[in-house]
């Protein structure tokens, strides 16, 4: 597969109407677009505690129109056990697990990481991180 995973802070910019990270997802679209079933579930949890949860829940479903959902597999558990490893202990509790598993999810289906958490994502070996220019 080849495309963009996009990150949970990411999701939740476009979902707040945030016209730049809506733009870089309309931009990239034509390589796949897909969303962890990691961060599915803290969108849902977004939603499911939103002061309106039927609107965040429809608006949750139209952003994932059109997205390839991927759930966990074999791979991605013994991917993200592997990075856990190799990582410093302080980087291990300084990113959290389903930060890890998004990663693992990325470099499993060979997916560049749409996300504004470069700090943490950045000391995952072998993960391509999208960086657009007013991020770096």
């Amino acid at each position: 597969m080849t495309g963009v995973l996009v990150d949970t802070d990411w999701a939740i910019q476009v979902l707040h109407g945030d016209s730049d990270a809506t733009k870089t997802l309309i931009d990239r679209a034509g390589d796949g677009l897909a969303v962890s079933v990691i961060t599915y579930g803290e969108l849902f949890e977004g939603a499911y505690y939103a002061r309106d949860p039927l609107a965040a829940a429809a608006s949750l479903t139209a952003f994932l129109d059109g997205k390839d959902l991927l759930v966990l597999t074999t791979v991605i558990a013994e991917r993200f056990a592997i990075l856990r490893g190799q990582l410093p202990r302080h980087h291990r509790q300084q990113i959290g697990d389903m930060d890890l598993l998004i990663a693992a999810t990325a470099i499993a289906h060979g997916l560049e990481l749409v996300t504004y958490n470069r700090r943490d994502f950045a000391l995952i070996p072998g993960l391509t991180i999208y960086s657009p220019e007013s991020l770096t």
